[in-house]
C-alpha cells in the first residue's frame, strides 16, 4: 500500500506549510500530494506551484467536479499540469453536489454520472490530440478543432470520487483509480458489487483499478482527544452536504449500519445545530471512516485498510500545528514501510 497526502481546500494552511508538508512527504516516499477544491482556493494554482517545487512525488486533483469547467478545459490544464510536472499529474474528478454546483457555481446540477462519463471521454479524446466531434447528451461539439499543445502522455491517469451504485459501476468501467470519501474498510462489500459490474463492462478485472480513499488521520496518544479532533467533519459530510432528500454520504453511512445515527446527525445539522450534530457522532463511525488515535494503533488501522484492498491511502493528516502535521506525516510513512 502506498500513502497519498491530501491538503486541504479551505485554507487553512498557508502555502509555505502545504509546500513544506508537501516536500516533506515527497523526502519520506509518498507517492502523490492531492488538491481538493470547493469554494477555498482552487485545485490548478496550487497544484502549479507545488509541481515547480517537487521532483518525485505525483500530483492530482482531489478532487475537481465535472461541471464548473468544461471537458476540454479540463484536458488542457491536464496537459498543462502533466507537462509542468514531467509527467507526474493525476486527473481526479468528482461530480460534487447541489451546494456547490448550484449553489456557488450557479450551474443546475443535472445528470451527474452521465456528465461525467462524457467528461471523460472527450479528455481523453483531446489528450490523444484527436480532432475534438463528439454527439453525446450533454455535449455536442463538431468544429473539429484539435489541442495545439503536445501533451508529454497521451494519457493521463484518471481517478473519480464516487458513492453511489451509478457512480461505482461507472468508476469500475472507465477509470484508472477510485478515490472514495467516508470509506470504510470493514464495508467494502457495499461498493464491491457495483463496482466489479463496472469492471466487467469494461472488460477487466477490478485489480487494475486502484483504491485510493480520502482518510483523516490524527496521531495523539489521547484516543478521545483524537475522535474529537476529527468529528466535526464526519458531522459536515454526514449532516450537512446536500438536503435531506439527497447526501450521498449520510446514504452511504447508513449502508454501514448507522442509518438512525446518520439522521439525527442530519436533522441536528440542517436545523442549525451543528454543535449537537458534531456531539452524537459516535465513535464507531469516527473508527470507521478515519484514523484516530497513538501511532501504534495507527500502525495496526494501516495493516486493516491495506488488508482490505486500499492500494493507496490518501491521508488528510490533523494537527493544531505544522510540527504535528509533519510528525503524522513521518509516523505514517514509517507505519506503512511494512505494510503489504
Amino acid at each position: 500500500m502506498e500513502l497519498g497526502l491530501i491538503l486541504p481546500y479551505e485554507g487553512s494552511l498557508s502555502f509555505v506549510e502545504a509546500l513544506e508538508l508537501t516536500q516533506r512527504a515527497e523526502a519520506l516516499g509518498f507517492d502523490s500530494v492531492w488538491m481538493p477544491e470547493a469554494y477555498g482556493t482552487d485545485a490548478i494554482s496550487i497544484l502549479g506551484a507545488l509541481a515547480a517545487r517537487t521532483e518525485r512525488i505525483r500530483l492530482g486533483t482531489g478532487i475537481v467536479n465535472v461541471f464548473s469547467r468544461t471537458p476540454a478545459l479540463l484536458a488542457q490544464t491536464a496537459a498543462t499540469l502533466d507537462l509542468i510536472s514531467g509527467a507526474r499529474f493525476i486527473l481526479g474528478l468528482g461530480t460534487s453536489g447541489h451546494q456547490v454546483i448550484s449553489g456557488w457555481h450557479g450551474v443546475p446540477f443535472e445528470r451527474p454520472v452521465l456528465r461525467m462519463r462524457e467528461t471523460i471521454a472527450i479528455v481523453r479524446q483531446v489528450l490523444r490530440r484527436e480532432r475534438l466531434e463528439f454527439r453525446g447528451e450533454v455535449f455536442q461539439l463538431d468544429k473539429g478543432l484539435k489541442l495545439l499543445a503536445r501533451p508529454v502522455r497521451a494519457t493521463v491517469p484518471i481517478f473519480l470520487a464516487t458513492l453511489t451504485p451509478a457512480g461505482l459501476r461507472l468508476t469500475g468501467e472507465l477509470a484508472d483509480g477510485w478515490m472514495p470519501t467516508l470509506f470504510s474498510p470493514e464495508h467494502m462489500d457495499v461498493f464491491r458489487a457495483d463496482l466489479e459490474t463496472g469492471a466487467r463492462a469494461g472488460g477487466r478485472s477490478l485489480s487494475s483499478l486502484a483504491i485510493a480513499p480520502h482518510v483523516p488521520v490524527v496521531i495523539d496518544d489521547d484516543r478521545a482527544r483524537a475522535r474529537d479532533a476529527v468529528r466535526a467533519w464526519v458531522a459536515l459530510y454526514v449532516g450537512g452536504m446536500g438536503s435531506r432528500k439527497k447526501n450521498f454520504y449520510n446514504e452511504v453511512v447508513a449502508r454501514y449500519g448507522f442509518a438512525e445515527e446518520a439522521r439525527t446527525i442530519q436533522d441536528l445539522y440542517l436545523t442549525g445545530r451543528q454543535r449537537d450534530a458534531v456531539r452524537v457522532v459516535p465513535d464507531a463511525l469516527v473508527d470507521a471512516i478515519t484514523i484516530a488515535g497513538p501511532a501504534g494503533y495507527a500502525r495496526e488501522q494501516l495493516v486493516a485498510w491495506s488488508a482490505a484492498g486500499v492500494t493507496l491511502l490518501v491521508a488528510a493528516v490533523q494537527g493544531k500545528t505544522q510540527d504535528d502535521r509533519l510528525r503524522t506525516v513521518e509516523i505514517l510513512a514509517a507505519a506503512t514501510a511494512g505494510v503489504h
